[in-house]
């Protein structure tokens, strides 16, 4: 018997809808990066994009537990030397909260040029509870929220 390998013409898409309000920002990533990747489907195969498209919304209420919100920080280089930049992520959660997500999901993912495209065109995150996908008839992904 052969090993069965997914062929891109083979792809199903679907659309998913999770609220990120009340969630653990850890299991949210987790969660959506299984999806994208399509780790929940039976024919899952690396190296073919053969996930599903997510739509988070209410991205600037989801928790983060213990003192993350005030101790977690992002950091990047400028490229010269000595500048290094930190961001935190209480500050970055007040300006930009779909940019917490898109960077929680992208580092629980294989760093390709796949998983790449994956982030780029298959994941919407969005701050309020409005996304304008509703002609994609997304369906509602339930997770648990963990006390």
């Amino acid at each position: 018997m052969k090993t069965y390998t997914l062929k891109p013409q083979e792809v199903e898409r679907r659309w998913f809808v999770v609220d990120a309000a009340g969630l653990p920002l850890g299991r949210l990533a987790s969660r959506v990066a299984q999806i994208l990747r399509g780790k929940h489907k039976p024919t899952f195969t690396p190296h073919v994009n053969g996930g599903d498209c997510v739509i988070v919304v209410n991205a600037e209420r989801v928790k983060l537990s213990g003192k993350k919100l005030e101790q977690k920080r992002y950091f990047r280089h400028t490229g010269y030397m000595g500048h290094e930049r930190f961001t935190p992520v209480k500050s970055l959660l007040a300006k930009h909260p779909e940019r917490v997500i898109e960077k929680a999901v992208w580092g629980m993912l294989p760093k390709t040029t796949l998983s790449r495209q994956k982030v780029k065109q298959m994941l919407k995150v969005y701050a309020g509870p409005v996304h304008p996908h509703a002609a994609q008839q997304p369906q509602p992904l339930a997770l648990a929220a963990a006390e």
